[in-house]
Parts: C-alpha cells; structure tokens; sequence
C-alpha cells in the first residue's frame, strides 16, 4: 500500500525505523504518511545531535506494546513489560520475541486516567526467590482506587503465588496521580511513590491530604518485602501517623531512582501548571505540596513567578526541589543514575523521561546539585511520551514509550 492515507490496517510490528517520515501512524494524534511493509527486524534511526555535540541513535527494540508503563530487566537480559490495562509482556532481549500477555493471576486494576498496571521490579535476590513487584491501582468499593503493590513469581507464563502487600489509605474516587514508583533501597527494602490523587488544590491549599500523617496521600513509603512497615522509618513512634512514611508532601511522583554514589533516594515529580521538581528525599522531610509550589494554578496568565504557590521559595519550612521546570510542565517520568560505560560522557548523570515534554533530559550534578539540564533526545516531531527509562545490562539507556502502539528505544551514539 502505497497511496498516503489517513487510515491503515492495524499492525503489531512497525516500522523499524522511528523515522518520522515513513509509516502511516498516528501516535498522539500526529498521522505520518506512506504506508510501508513491516520489516522483520527492529533498525534504527538518527536523531539530532545532542546539546553536548555527540550524535545518538533511537534504536527500536520493538513496537509491540500497548501503552506500556513500566520495565523491569531479567536475568537473561531480557525485558518484563508492563501495560496499563493489566497484563504484562516479556520482550526478548533483543525485540524479535513478545510474548503473550501475561493475565492469570494478575489482580484487576481500575485502568482509567493515569490508573492501570504501573511500575515493575525483581526482587534484589530474584536468583534465588524470584519474586516480581509491581503497583497498580485497585478497584475499592464505592467504584473508588487506590495505589496498591503486589508480588508473584512468574510460572509458566502465568503469575502464581500472588499476594497484595500494601494498600494505599484511603482509597479515593479520581483516576489520576497514583504515582507510583517502586526502588529497592540498599538494605532491600522498598520505596514506594504515592500520588495525593489530585486532592491538593494550589489554589486553596490546606493540610488534609498530602501534609497529613494521618494518610498515604502524597508520600514516600518505605515497607520491607512482605510488606510490613520497614525498621526505622521516621515517623513509627508518631502518634497516628501510618508507620510506613518515609517523607510527606508530595504531588505526583512518577520517576524514583537510587543514588549510586549516596544510597539515597531521589524522585521526580509532577507540578501544578510549571513547577517539576527533582527531589533528594530523605527521612522524615516535607517537600512542601500543596503550600509552596514553583508552579501555579491552572489557568494563570501569566504563569509567572507573580503566580506561584505562595511564593514558590521551599526553604525554610520545606524541602527545595534540586531543580524544576518553570514555567512549563513536562511532566517528567521514568529516571535513572547512568552508571555504564557505553557513553563515559554520561558516567553520573541523571536522566529523566518527559510525557508531555517528550524527551530524554539529562541532568549534570555536582554532589547533591543539579548544575545543568539539557534534552538529549526530543522526540516531539513523533509525539513519543517517554515512561520510563532504564539502563540495561548492556550499559545503553532504554526508554518505554506511553503510547500505542508503544515502544522500546534503545539509546545508542
């Protein structure tokens, strides 16, 4: 089929090429014309080069996936893929195999809005108790969700052994900012990012959600792996606070990765209108939503600093973000530490996936500072949500793309 047109037969493998030039797809509503043969292999494309001056390539891995969330590498350097509507996949190392959905044994999630089948994590000992660990959001009663993390082993292709370890509380009617981001820390316990379910409002900001102790909106946990709150989380001796905090006031983690060089957790997370933030979260600090923001209100004009959250300055009531994005949102994603050798240039820097920003940032730091950020590869011409970013075993960066058909890129020079 030759002849431009403004529909094509549905296909699971695209083209190889990310080219914006070839396919006739729509991804996010921008239709790219001349409809090609489905190669059989992933290839590869050239992308701009990067503020630093070094040429990348976007190498398609594969596009078989349907609005996939997150990923997770296993042993064999293969990937487990989740997907929003609540099933997972495991694409081959390198692309040529997806399997079919894994279904049996998943519990249901409410995969509405932001909700669905979210972040995916092996166990750190999953050489010998190979235990996966995802969180997703959960029907409750009163047609309301909430962010819950459960763990299983994959048997067969079905996950056997399933049990719910934590429930966010309380669960809320909404379908938006769940979060939710799952790291183990050093000591093998596990962080876990919580969205305050779009409750805070920067426009009349109170302390009911995400500043309470008194709940799991707009927190960090931390639980050991059966789900149990971990030993010496900061506010367990609290009176009526869940024992599970970690630190309070944030918004709607959706990126979270461990600091090689510290052990720290660091996050991002998304402002109102302008105002993401890169956080070092540490024990029992308050990152300040909904009384201080960057951003503003919906609708400012101008969204300037004359309309931040009361100011916008954090410090010295609360935590200041590292860096943000003013005055425009990108939403930032999926992160990771580059701790590979495939690019010495990249060697401990942070990038950061963008869904409304569709890009790769990277971010130079100085110790705890942010001292630049600049986009790697943009991929807004093609509208490509960048979810999360990984690095593999191979030591190239991946990135998961929250469209549909979604795809695994990997990042090559």
């Amino acid at each position: 089929m030759n002849t431009p047109t403004a529909s094509c037969p549905p296909a699971r493998r695209l083209p190889s090429r990310l080219a914006i030039l070839t396919g006739c797809l729509a991804l996010a509503g921008v239709m790219l014309t001349a409809c090609n043969s489905q190669p059989d292999e992933p290839g590869a494309t050239e992308v701009k080069s990067g503020p630093d001056g070094v040429s990348y390539k976007a190498v398609t891995v594969t596009s078989e996936l349907s609005h996939p969330w997150a990923m997770s590498f296993l042993p064999d350097g293969a990937m487990l893929v989740t997907e929003r509507s609540g099933q997972m996949r495991i694409v081959s190392a390198d692309g040529k195999t997806v399997s079919a959905p894994i279904q049996t044994g998943l519990p249901a999630v409410k995969a509405s809005g932001q909700g669905g089948l979210m972040d995916v994590q092996l166990d750190p000992d999953y050489a010998t108790t190979p235990w996966v660990y995802w969180t997703y959001s959960e029907p409750a009663e009163d047609d309301t969700a909430r962010t819950a993390v459960a763990r299983g082993q994959i048997v067969n292709g079905e996950m056997n052994n399933v049990e719910v370890i934590f429930r966010q509380q309380p669960a809320l009617a909404g379908s938006n900012h769940y979060g939710s981001r799952i790291v183990f820390a050093q000591d093998k316990t596990l962080f876990v990012t919580l969205g305050e379910r779009q409750k805070d409002s920067p426009s009349a900001p109170d302390t009911k959600f995400a500043q309470s102790l008194g709940n799991h909106l707009g927190k960090v946990v931390r639980i050991q792996r059966d789900g149990k709150p971990a030993e010496g989380n900061p506010f367990a001796s609290t009176p009526d606070a869940k024992p599970e905090i970690w630190s309070y006031g944030h918004r709607n983690p959706q990126g979270a990765a461990l600091n090689p060089a510290t052990g720290e957790l660091w996050l991002n997370e998304h402002g109102p209108q302008g105002g993401d933030e890169v956080n070092r979260v540490q024990a029992g600090r308050n990152y300040g939503w909904p009384l201080r923001s960057y951003g503003c209100p919906y609708g400012s004009k101008p969204a300037d600093a004359s309309c931040q959250v009361n100011g916008g300055k954090h410090a010295p009531d609360f935590e200041e973000p590292l860096t943000t994005w003013v005055p425009v949102s990108v939403a930032p994603s999926g992160m990771a530490f580059y701790t590979g050798d495939k690019v010495p240039e990249w060697k401990g820097k942070l990038f950061v996936g963008a869904l409304s920003g569709t890009a790769l940032w990277k971010l130079t730091l100085n110790g705890n500072q942010v001292t630049a950020k600049e986009t790697v590869v943009d991929f807004s011409d093609s509208k490509l949500r960048i979810r999360d970013v990984r690095q593999g075993p191979d030591g190239w960066l991946y990135v998961l793309t929250d469209t549909d058909p979604g795809y695994i890129l990997r990042i090559e020079r």
